[in-house]
């Protein structure tokens, strides 16, 4: 317990300063958090991450986290979506050249690891850089606090399983839980933050947006048990991996633009 407060703090100290600056600070932050996810997926897989397969993936990873406005440099008329294009398109030569050991599932992981990391860390960055820190930081603490409070209340009640087969720990209490916490949390945040939008329609948003990090965690644990491991990754001690710890935000951040809220 002691280790995971320490990178809980440790972490926050960093990270908070760079959602608070923003701009260039938060682009290259999401870059390196979504090549360390990806990274973590590769090794799940039992992959080379020094390998060419890993390389393309890269560079889609890039490309999809990336602001638009990163690709004014390309010739012609060829976008930010047609350079994706092109590493999809890599990712099956390299089916050909490798004569099937690099076969087709192997590449749809990696694509779809590339749309599944890409687009959650691009909304880290889009959001924050689009003026809007403090619906960022409502997205985050709806997430944390769910977290936290299904956490709690599902050692405190817990007796009904919500999903043993993917997640064996968490409960029905401890997850409906979660989400009162959090709407909670919303009707207090919107006394003081102005959003742009009714208390109501924060709290209608804070209970989808917990309900859907709940579904992004639930995610990911069934992909760790598909690949039968126990964390993602172990750069965060005490809390395994990136993908551990960003796995709801992954799903919860492309919602907020779905939802026009910046």
């Amino acid at each position: 317990m002691r280790q995971r407060v320490i990178t809980a703090v440790v972490a926050l100290l960093i990270f908070i300063p760079i959602l608070y600056f923003g701009s260039f600070w938060i682009d290259i932050a999401a870059v390196a958090l979504a090549l360390v996810a990806l990274s973590e997926i590769f090794i799940m897989r039992r992959k080379i991450i020094v390998s060419l397969e890993a390389f393309i993936g890269a560079i889609g990873i890039v490309t999809t986290v990336l602001p638009a406005a990163s690709f004014k440099w390309l010739p012609g008329t060829l976008t930010q979506g047609d350079l994706l294009g092109i590493v999809i398109a890599a990712l099956l030569v390299l089916t050909v050249t490798s004569k099937n050991k690099t076969s087709y599932d192997d590449i749809g992981v990696t694509a779809l690891s590339i749309i599944y990391i890409g687009t959650g860390f691009h909304y880290l960055a889009a959001i924050r850089n689009q003026d809007g820190f403090a619906m960022l930081m409502f997205a985050l603490l709806v997430v944390w606090l769910t977290d936290s409070g299904a956490y709690t209340f599902g050692r405190m009640i817990g007796k009904h399983k919500l999903w043993p087969a993917i997640s064996p720990n968490k409960t029905w209490e401890g997850s409906i839980a979660g989400v009162v916490v959090a709407m909670i949390f919303a009707a207090i945040y919107v006394q003081f933050v102005d959003l742009g939008h009714g208390a109501p329609m924060m709290m209608l948003i804070a209970f989808c947006l917990s309900i859907w990090g709940q579904l992004g965690d639930l995610a990911e644990s069934a992909l760790k048990r598909y690949y039968g491991v126990k964390d993602s990754g172990k750069i965060l001690p005490g809390h395994g991996g990136i993908l551990d710890r960003f796995d709801s935000l992954l799903f919860v951040l492309p919602m907020i633009h779905w939802f026009g809220l910046v």
